[in-house]
């Protein structure tokens, strides 16, 4: 039977992030992956790298994290398209102008880097917003990537030290470190880490839910958007947990492309895309963008992210002393992937890490007497 120091479940972003940082320390590290490498979760993200203040914990996870990715930018392939373009954060009125200001508040605590710009200089750095823009917040350091490029870029890291990619293998079951694979293959592992984003049937106490989303690719506009853009609506949307929601997000990238988002839905497991659910997605950006009407979308997908009851992972030890999880990221995985890695080595190694753990431990989740029967 082969043994592993640690055993990755999942080649997403998060999982890959995970292989790469533990087998860099020097352990012996197996990833499982039944799919495509970056195929689930990781391919429904629009691969903004992104401060997010919803609560001390999000933004210190997201701020750390950041960080990293700007850490990495000399490592990374061109096929990442890292481009740190900054985010502006729209506001359309008083009230969202307030927000952008409380924003820079928060920020400037921090030592942050964002300025606040009126509607002049908005219209300056973005002139295909429409008129009567209030102003906006501009955190220059937030940035864009491919996701399923980065995830392959974590795994071939990963590879250089001497992980092995367990490849078209699903894992089954996963407990007293052993995993167990669907053509009948045991492994042992000391640790098993299991990231493997909307699928929870390995961890089925945890309190994860799948979120749809739908995503458009329109065809090479250079500079028609230089900055991700996100409505401060979006902020009112992404606390929706029932409701069907849109916002307004768009993102530039190197190919000349615009990725438009979001939207979110709740109960439709089906992944076909959703005409109305699409018109509505369109329609909000147009009213931000006009010109995007004039514009040729080639491409919509949708995908499933992976959504907690608090907005925040699951990351960290569960009841079995031998398996850990990385879960429930839903529109911050791309952002939080390496600074998830860098948590998941200090629960399985005590190596220091400049973040506190204890906000992201999965013991906050609703466990089920069926855990410990």
């Amino acid at each position: 039977m082969e043994t592993f120091d640690v055993l990755i479940l999942g080649a997403g972003i998060v999982g890959t992030a995970c292989a790469r940082e533990c087998a860099a320390a020097g352990m012996r590290v197996g990833v499982v992956e039944p799919a495509v490498l970056g195929g689930g979760a990781t391919a429904a993200g629009m691969g903004h790298v992104v401060l997010m203040d919803d609560s001390p914990a999000q933004l210190a996870l997201s701020r750390f994290s950041r960080d990293l990715w700007r850490d990495l930018r000399a490592q990374l392939p061109q096929g990442v398209e890292y481009e740190e373009c900054g985010t502006l954060w729209l506001a359309v009125d008083a009230e969202e102008m307030a927000e952008v200001f409380a924003k820079r508040e928060t920020y400037a605590h921090l030592g942050v880097d964002s300025e606040v710009l009126d509607e002049k200089a908005l219209r300056e750095v973005e002139p295909n917003l429409r008129q009567g823009m209030t102003g906006a917040l501009l955190v220059p350091h937030d940035g864009v990537i491919y996701p399923p490029a980065a995830a392959a870029f974590f795994l071939e890291a990963a590879i250089a030290h001497g992980a092995r990619h367990l490849r078209g293998k699903r894992a089954i079951r996963a407990a007293a470190g052993e995993v167990v694979l669907d053509d009948g293959t045991r492994l042992n592992a000391a640790h098993i880490v299991i990231a493997t984003g909307t699928d929870i049937s390995l961890c089925p106490w945890l309190a994860v839910q799948p979120r749809k989303g739908h995503l458009v690719i329109t065809d090479r506009y250079p500079g028609f958007v230089r900055h991700q853009l996100v409505e401060l609506g979006y902020l009112k949307s992404a606390h929706a947990i029932t409701a069907d929601s849109v916002a307004f997000n768009a993102q530039p990238r190197k190919t000349g492309q615009i990725l438009l988002g979001s939207s979110r839905q709740f109960g439709d497991v089906e992944p076909t895309a959703r005409p109305k659910m699409v018109r509505r997605m369109l329609d909000r950006a147009i009213e931000y963008l006009p010109g995007l009407g004039s514009l040729s979308a080639i491409r919509v997908w949708t995908g499933f992210r992976a959504a907690t009851p608090d907005k925040l992972p699951y990351i960290g030890p569960t009841p079995d002393p031998t398996v850990l999880v990385a879960m429930g990221f839903e529109g911050l995985g791309i952002t939080n992937a390496p600074g998830t890695a860098r948590l998941v080595l200090h629960h399985l190694t005590g190596a220091q890490v400049v973040l506190d753990p204890a906000p992201y431990l999965p013991s906050r989740a609703a466990v089920t007497e069926a855990l410990y029967a």
